[in-house]
C-alpha cells in the first residue's frame, strides 16, 4: 500500500484498529488475513508501551506511521504493531491474530505442527508466522485493505493490568483463528 498506508495510519489507533479487520498484512513470505486487533493509544493510555515516554525500545511507536513496532512479549515471543497515530504523537495496533492465506509451508515450518487456523492466532503466533524480528522496527508495513467492511466485535483488551476496561480490541466474530477469550461486549454498526 505504500506512502498511502502512512496516510491511512495518520489517524489514532482505535480508529484504524477495525478498520484493520479482513485486511492482508504480508511480511517475510506469508500473508495474513487480520482477524483480530488491539489499540494502545500512545502515551494516554496506561497499558500502551509508550505511557512512559519515549524511549529507546519504544522509540518506533513515536516514528511514522505505517511502519512496524515489533517487541519481545513475555521476552521470547515478538509481536507487531502497526504503528498508527496523528502527527507528533503516538501509539499502535497490536495484531492479535489472523489466517494464513499464502506462504502456508513456511509459516508451518516456523510454527510447527499445529492446526492451520492456530499458525496465526495470538500476537506472538502471528509474529512467528511472519517471521517478524525486533530489525523490523520502523519498517515499512505491506498491508493490503479490505475491499469491504466485515462484522465487527468490540471488547476488552487481552493480558494487560492497566486501563483494562478499555473497548479496545475488535474481532472478525465467528473466527477460528481468534484468541480463546472470546467474550464480547457488543457488535460495531
Amino acid at each position: 500500500m505504500g506512502s498511502s498506508l502512512g496516510q491511512f495510519c495518520t489517524r489514532p489507533a482505535d480508529v484504524v484498529a477495525p478498520e484493520l479487520l479482513g485486511a492482508v498484512i504480508t511480511h517475510g513470505g506469508v500473508a495474513v488475513r487480520i482477524t483480530e486487533v488491539e489499540a494502545y493509544l500512545g502515551v494516554n493510555d496506561p497499558a500502551s508501551h509508550c505511557a512512559r515516554g519515549l524511549t529507546p525500545a519504544n522509540a518506533a511507536m513515536f516514528g511514522p506511521p505505517g511502519r512496524w513496532y515489533v517487541y519481545h512479549s513475555y521476552g521470547i515471543h515478538k509481536a507487531g504493531n502497526i504503528v498508527c497515530h496523528p502527527d507528533g504523537g503516538s501509539g499502535g495496533v497490536l495484531l492479535r491474530a489472523g489466517e494464513v492465506i499464502s506462504g502456508q509451508d513456511l509459516a508451518a515450518s516456523r510454527r510447527g505442527p499445529v492446526p492451520h487456523h492456530r499458525l496465526a492466532s495470538g500476537p506472538g503466533n502471528l509474529g512467528k508466522t511472519l517471521g517478524l524480528e525486533i530489525d523490523d522496527n520502523g519498517t515499512p508495513v505491506a498491508l493490503e485493505l479490505p475491499g469491504s467492511t466485515p462484522d465487527i466485535v468490540v471488547g476488552p483488551r487481552i493480558g494487560i493490568t492497566k486501563n483494562t476496561d478499555a473497548l479496545l480490541r475488535f474481532w472478525i466474530p465467528g473466527e477460528p483463528t481468534i484468541s480463546a477469550r472470546k467474550s464480547f461486549t457488543r457488535f460495531l454498526a
